[in-house]
């Protein structure tokens, strides 16, 4: 009979014996009966770890699930480095959830133990997006919060993200040091779960008021608005955060014909119309599209459960619906935005956008052509909040985004909001339709300009401890063991982020680039087409970014033009033989 590892027993054995709930220690019992050992060694053979974002995980018993006792240990770990480093300081934090099951009950865990610690909570009555936590940290003076959400996966997941006090997810030095703090916590009997409800104060209707009112002041053209305030807009929250906000921020914005998907508006987290609630999917966004077809919408949006990414549908030079990738919304949406402002005279000379380094490189070109300064980062959103934070004063944001659908219009909050995304992605499809085009048109005029980029993601799942030695041993040898050439197309630089040095192959010149040391790899081709390479940080992943270009001279070569440039990325993804 298989039985339990001895050191998965002694997990199980700690949970049956120790102080956790009875209904934790019967579900173990339950499993032991039923012989369920590898649902048993899955749940505890490690510890859920907490990483440079919070945790993220698979929700039941054990020390590899998010329950009760892995949030309460990861917030009392939070607890106690906020108070090293604010010794003399009123500490406050705020706390969202989204619509995931057993949300509320987590995110009333988090209070208790920040409030058990003596900490002041500001703790949203109901579900709220990701961004508008981020915003109430900077509207209301926090040193730090945390947004219990999974985002866009699968329904059995939950997740901790931490914030710091300038409304992004924690980074260096504070993400080690917190992890060091909450790997301390060596049992639930160090952490304080008994809440003090003097300190948790809720927070209301008032914060999306003045959350809906700065996302609506971020618009740059409010004539066309009112011109086309009947603007077909079919949008879905697949069963999340954006339920209300996003309709009443639309609503306030000036569009009066904003459609909902009906089925998709209950607060479900089983997410029973969708197989995953992720708006990059077609299928998440099925019900949404029939919904548009029948009656002839102009628009069609869809955000995932927390609200910080939004994917869109268009309609094509047949009529019908398709969905744009990331790269293409934030190529539209960066390229309005800098017109806009050109047409609106608010160029001052210090302007800047931002971008992740596997994001389309067709948005540096656009941005060079008018005068402003694209920068680019790492890739995470936090990386693009903790530049806005240091150029604070100095230089004036318009947008960053990346190619995950995750973008963000004006400075109000340091994380992807899905919320001001849709409102200025109306405002935009308003603009083109009161000159006559579609936003599908308006894409393929902006490859005319400035030509066709095309990008591919292919993800290599690799899963377990071989799986993990796997993706080491590619990077390795793309590293030290490094292609002159890719499916014949010729390299000629190589950026390493890990070293930090950009090699120009032909000279063997060497330059350092400044970025923090990440273990990513650019290889850029004679043609200026990108690989680049990197392991997932969250999923047991190895990711190649693929990005070629070419020629556009008409609308008319669109769909050729299309075809040969996936072609091109066909070649390259057999040349990378991995």
């Amino acid at each position: 009979m298989k039985e339990l590892d001895q050191n998965v027993q002694n997990r199980v054995n700690a949970w049956l014996e120790g102080n956790y709930d009875e209904e934790a220690q019967a579900d173990i019992r339950k499993m032991l009966d039923e012989e369920k050992y590898d649902e048993l060694t899955d749940a505890f053979y490690k510890d859920l770890e907490f990483g440079t974002g919070g945790l993220r995980g698979i929700m039941g018993v054990g020390t590899n699930r998010v329950n009760r006792y892995t949030l309460g240990m990861a917030t009392q770990g939070l607890s106690n480095y906020l108070k090293k480093v604010y010794p003399d300081d009123e500490i406050s934090v705020a706390i969202a959830h989204d619509s995931r099951n057993n949300a509320t009950i987590f995110a009333r865990v988090v209070a208790d133990v920040f409030s058990a610690n003596g900490i002041k909570v500001f703790y949203f009555e109901s579900l709220r997006p990701t961004p508008e936590l981020s915003f109430a940290i900077r509207e209301l003076g926090c040193k730090s919060g945390v947004m219990l959400t999974a985002s866009h996966n699968p329904k059995e997941y939950s997740g901790y993200k931490a914030y710091w006090d300038d409304g992004c997810q924690v980074l260096p030095p504070h993400d080690k040091n917190i992890i060091r703090e909450v790997q301390a916590i060596e049992s639930v009997d160090q952490v304080n779960f008994e809440g003090d409800e003097d300190l948790i104060e809720l927070i209301g209707p008032d914060m999306d008021e003045k959350f809906i009112d700065t996302v609506v002041s971020t618009s740059v053209n409010r004539d066309v608005i009112k011109k086309q305030h009947d603007l077909n807009i079919v949008f879905s929250p697949i069963h999340g955060t954006a339920v209300d906000i996003v309709p009443r921020a639309l609503r306030k914005l000036g569009f009066d014909n904003v459609n909902l998907v009906e089925e998709q508006c209950t607060i479900d987290g089983d997410f029973p119309t969708v197989v995953y609630p992720n708006p990059e999917e077609e299928e998440a966004l099925s019900m949404a599209l029939e919904q548009a077809r029948e009656s002839d919408a102009d628009l069609v949006m869809a955000t995932d459960p927390d609200a910080d990414r939004v994917g869109i549908a268009v309609k094509n030079e047949k009529g019908e619906f398709e969905l744009l990738n990331g790269n293409q919304t934030a190529v539209l949406l960066f390229h309005y935005l800098l017109t806009a402002w050109e047409e609106a005279g608010k160029f001052r000379g210090n302007e800047y956008i931002v971008k992740t380094i596997v994001t389309t490189y067709l948005i540096d070109k656009i941005a060079a052509s008018m005068n402003v300064t694209c920068y680019n980062v790492l890739t995470g959103f936090k990386y693009i909040g903790d530049l806005m934070t240091k150029k604070l004063g100095e230089e004036v944001f318009i947008a960053g985004g990346e190619e995950s659908y995750g973008y963000l219009v004006g400075d109000h909050v340091r994380d992807k909001d899905a919320v001001v995304s849709c409102t200025m992605i109306a405002e935009m499809a308003a603009h083109y339709k009161e000159q006559g085009r579609s936003l599908y048109e308006a894409l393929i005029d902006v490859y005319t300009e400035y030509g066709f980029y095309k990008e591919e993601l292919i993800s290599l799942t690799k899963k377990g401890k071989k799986g993990a030695e796997e993706i080491k041993a590619i990077m390795e040898k793309l590293r030290y063991q490094p292609p002159s050439e890719i499916a014949g197309f010729k390299v000629k630089a190589i950026r390493d982020y890990l070293m930090q040095t950009e090699k120009h192959v032909e000279s063997g010149r060497v330059n350092s680039i400044d970025f923090p040391a990440s273990n990513v790899l650019q290889f850029i081709t004679l043609d200026d087409y990108i690989i680049s390479a990197r392991p997932s940080g969250t999923e047991p992943k190895i990711k190649f970014y693929i990005s070629v270009n070419g020629r556009l001279d008409s609308r008319e070569e669109y769909r050729q033009k299309e075809k040969e440039l996936d072609q091109l990325i066909g070649k390259i993804r057999k040349g990378l033989d991995f």
